[in-house]
C-alpha cells in the first residue's frame, strides 16, 4: 500500500472514530439533557398519556391526571378551574409545556433524581413510577380576586400578590387569560394545536404572562423608589422642594390638575406623595443624581439578573440617567424606566418588610406519591433595599396616598384598616395612559402586599387599579 493510500485509510478511521465518539456521547451523556430540552416536544406528546402528579393549590388539585373515556389506560390533563391559573400553572399538551407544568417537569413525571427512591421500591414491588405532586403559594381568594376585577374592566392587565415577610407569590393574574383545557385533549390532538395556534395569533397575546414577563413604565409609583433614594440621601418626610404647576424638562411637566403642588410653595417629600406631585418628585430625582436613583431601584429589583420563581420573570429596567430633563422624568416612572407588576409588588413588599425584600416564590412544598416532602420552600432574602427607618418613613406617607386629605387613592383604603399605596398614570406614547396601584395592609402589621396594572385604563390608578388592589388585600385580610 502506498503512501497516499495509507494516509487516506488513517483519515477514514479517524473520521469513523469520531463520529462513534459523537454518536455514544449523545446517546449516553448527552440523552438526558436532550430529551428534557424545553424545544423537544416529543418529550411531551410521547407522555400525553402517561400518569403525572397533580399541581395543588389550597389543597385543591388544579391540574391532574384523569382517564380518557373511562379508559383508565389512557390518561388526559385536565384543569378544573380552567383560566383562574392558567399563566400560573400552564399547559401540558402536544404543543409542549409551559408554566408549573414546564419547570417542575421531572418532578410531576416522577423522573427526577430526588425521587429515584421511591422509583426503586416501585420497580422493586412492581408498582408504576409515579410524579410527585406539587403545592403552590397562590391564596385561591386573593387569585379570584384579582382574576374577577380585571375581567370586570374588559381590559387588559395584571395584578401580583406578596406575602411581604416570607416572598410566597398569593396571586398572579393575567389578562386576558385562556382555558388550557382546550389545548390538552387527546382524542382531538388537532384540534388543539389549531386551538393553541389560535391564541399564539391573537393580537392580544392571551399567552403572555403579563404579571412576570410585561414590562410597562411604572408611573408615579415609581415616585415612592425616588422618595426611598432621597431618605437614604439625607432628606426627611418633611423636606420640601420646589413644586411649580409645570417643569420644563425640554418639553413641560405638568402636574395632574396643572396647578402647583402646595399653592406654589415648596412643598414636602410626605405631601408630595400623598397627592402625586410631579414636580417636585421630578426635582427630587435631579437632586439625588441618576446614580443613586438607579442604585435605589436596583436595590428594590430592577436591572437585575432573571429571577427564577421557579417561572421566568423579565428584568425590570431603571438606567442611570445622566441628561437632567431624562432624569427628571425617570424620576416620577417614565423616560427610561420599565417594570413588571411583580417587581413593583416587590417594591412595595420591601417597604412592608422594614425594606427586606424576600425572594418571590411560587412552590410551597413538593411530596412524593406517600406524601413525604421532596422539598419545601426556603425563604430566602433577596435584598435589603432601604433602612428600617426610611421603610416607615415611607410607609407613613404612603398610607396619605390612602386616607389623607389629599390622597390621591381612596380607592384602594379598608375601613377599619391602615392601608398603604401609591397611585400611578404611566403615559405610553400615543395618548394613552396604563394606570397603576401598588400598596400592602395593614399598614402596622402587613400581610399582604399588591401591583396591579391596567393597560390602557386612561383615567388614574386610584379609579381602576385601586378597587381591584382593595378586594386582594381583603381576601387576605377578612380570613
Amino acid at each position: 500500500m502506498n503512501t497516499p493510500i495509507r494516509r487516506l485509510a488513517v483519515f477514514a478511521l479517524a473520521l469513523f472514530g469520531v463520529l462513534l465518539l459523537n454518536v455514544t456521547w449523545i446517546q449516553v451523556f448527552q440523552a438526558e439533557a436532550l430529551r428534557t430540552n424545553p424545544h423537544n416536544n416529543r418529550q411531551y406528546a410521547d407522555r400525553l398519556t402517561e400518569p403525572r402528579g397533580s399541581i395543588v393549590i389550597g389543597n385543591e388539585e388544579v391540574a391532574k391526571s384523569d382517564p380518557v373515556g373511562g379508559d383508565s389506560d389512557k390518561l388526559q390533563r385536565a384543569y378544573p378551574e380552567g383560566p383562574l391559573y392558567a399563566h400560573v400553572v400552564g399547559t401540558f399538551s402536544t404543543s409542549g409545556a409551559t408554566g408549573i407544568e414546564e419547570t417542575q417537569n421531572a418532578l410531576l413525571t416522577g423522573d427526577d433524581d430526588r425521587l429515584a427512591v421511591r422509583n426503586f421500591i416501585d420497580t422493586l414491588t412492581g408498582e408504576e413510577k409515579q410524579g410527585a405532586s406539587v403545592e403552590l403559594t397562590i391564596n385561591p381568594k386573593v387569585q379570584q380576586a384579582a382574576l374577577d376585577g380585571l375581567s370586570a374592566l374588559g381590559k387588559n392587565g395584571a395584578a401580583v400578590a406578596l406575602d411581604p415577610k416570607t416572598g410566597a407569590i398569593l396571586a398572579s393574574v393575567s389578562v386576558p387569560t385562556f382555558d388550557p383545557n382546550e389545548v390538552t385533549s387527546v382524542t382531538d390532538a388537532e384540534g388543539s394545536l389549531e386551538k393553541w395556534q389560535k391564541l399564539q395569533d391573537d393580537e392580544n397575546k392571551p399567552l403572555l404572562n403579563r404579571a412576570f414577563n410585561e414590562r410597562y413604565p411604572p408611573g408615579s409609583t415609581f415616585k415612592v423608589i425616588t422618595a426611598a433614594a432621597a431618605l437614604e440621601d439625607g432628606a426627611t418626610p418633611e423636606s420640601t422642594m420646589d413644586a411649580p404647576a409645570s417643569l420644563d424638562l425640554g418639553a413641560p411637566l405638568p402636574n395632574a390638575w396643572n396647578g402647583p403642588c402646595n399653592g406654589g410653595s415648596p412643598d414636602s417629600l410626605a405631601h408630595s406623595i400623598e397627592r402625586s406631585c410631579n414636580t417636585s418628585m421630578a426635582n427630587w430625582a435631579i437632586k439625588v443624581g441618576g446614580q443613586k436613583l438607579s442604585d435605589q431601584a436596583t436595590a428594590f429589583g430592577f436591572n437585575s439578573g432573571e429571577i427564577k420563581t421557579p417561572l421566568s420573570v423579565t428584568p425590570s429596567l431603571a438606567p442611570a440617567e445622566t441628561d437632567r430633563n431624562t432624569l427628571g422624568r425617570a424620576g416620577i416612572g417614565q423616560a427610561n424606566n420599565e417594570a413588571t407588576p411583580l417587581q413593583m409588588a416587590m417594591v412595595a413588599s420591601g417597604i412592608a418588610n422594614d425594606g427586606d425584600v424576600m425572594k418571590p416564590y411560587l412552590v410551597k412544598s413538593v411530596k412524593d406519591a406517600d406524601l413525604s416532602v421532596v422539598e419545601s420552600a426556603q425563604q430566602e432574602r433577596l435584598s435589603t433595599a432601604v433602612s428600617a427607618q426610611t421603610a416607615e418613613n415611607l410607609t407613613q406617607m404612603m398610607v396619605l396616598v390612602t386616607e389623607g386629605p389629599d390622597a390621591s387613592g381612596r380607592g384602594g383604603a379598608i375601613p377599619g384598616v391602615k392601608v398603604a399605596g401609591k397611585t400611578g398614570t404611566a403615559e405610553i406614547g400615543d395618548g394613552s395612559t396604563h394606570n397603576w396601584f401598588i400598596s400592602f395592609a395593614p399598614a402596622d402589621d402587613p400581610q399582604i402586599a399588591v401591583a396591579v396594572v391596567v393597560e390602557r385604563g386612561n383615567v388614574s390608578g386610584g379609579k381602576l387599579a385601586a378597587p381591584i388592589a382593595k378586594k386582594m388585600m381583603e381576601a387576605v385580610i377578612n380570613e
